[in-house]
This record gives C-alpha cells, structure tokens and sequence, in this order.
C-alpha cells in the first residue's frame, strides 16, 4: 500500500462522522480501559472480569465486552457446557491497544496526588 492510500484509510477523531470517534470512546472508556488492562493479564472468564473492575455493573460489563468485540480488540470464546463457560482475550490488536492504555494508567495511578484539589486554607 502506498502512502496516499494510507492516508486515505487512516481515521480522522476531528471528523465528527468519523467512525475513529466510536472507537475511541469505547477505548477511553473507564470500563473499557479497564477491561482491556485487566485482560493484559491473560484471559479471563466473565465472573473473573467482574470481581477485578470492582463497582463495574453486569449490565455495563456486558455492553463494554460486545463494545471491545466489535471493535475487533477482543475475542470471546464459549464452550458448550453447563453452566457455559466463556471466556475473553486480547487480538493483537487489543494488546497494542491495552499496552498503551496501560501506560496511561499507571501515570494516572503514579501523579493521583498532583490531580487532588488542595484543601483550603482556612
């Protein structure tokens, strides 16, 4: 592929029709982001996810996980048994996704007291 028609592929978040913008708001997402980092760990079952995004809801987990697959940055796979069990993993493209997501994190988590309003003198 030549460069113009890589330019031509590539989104553009400025363009509010721009499908790059659906993308981006279920990456930057707080469930999304942190579903992607918590499945940089490895796989992990539904009821796993759930008890690691601590305050998560099932029915706002649920949407964030059919949000992340569409995306093409997860896979879910089930196996017929009973219960079923199905499990969530990283593409390679949500692994490139969630290792820079992941950088983000851990500079949130690092600068948290710089963030904190300063309390009032009184």
């Amino acid at each position: 592929m030549d460069s113009e028609a890589a330019l031509d592929e590539r989104g553009d978040l400025f363009a509010a029709a721009c499908s790059s913008r659906q993308v981006l708001k279920h990456l930057s997402s707080r469930w999304g982001l942190l579903t992607l980092r918590a499945l940089l760990e490895g796989p992990r079952r539904y009821s796993d996810l759930r008890r690691k995004l601590q305050g998560v809801s099932e029915r706002m987990l649920a949407q964030t996980l059919r949000e992340l697959e569409a995306d093409g940055l997860l896979t879910r796979r089930s196996w017929p048994e009973v219960p079923p069990r199905v499990e969530y993993t990283l593409t390679p493209l949500g692994h490139e996704a969630a290792e820079k997501l992941r950088r983000l994190a851990e500079w949130v988590e690092e600068n948290l007291p710089r963030f904190q309003p300063q309390a009032a003198p009184e």
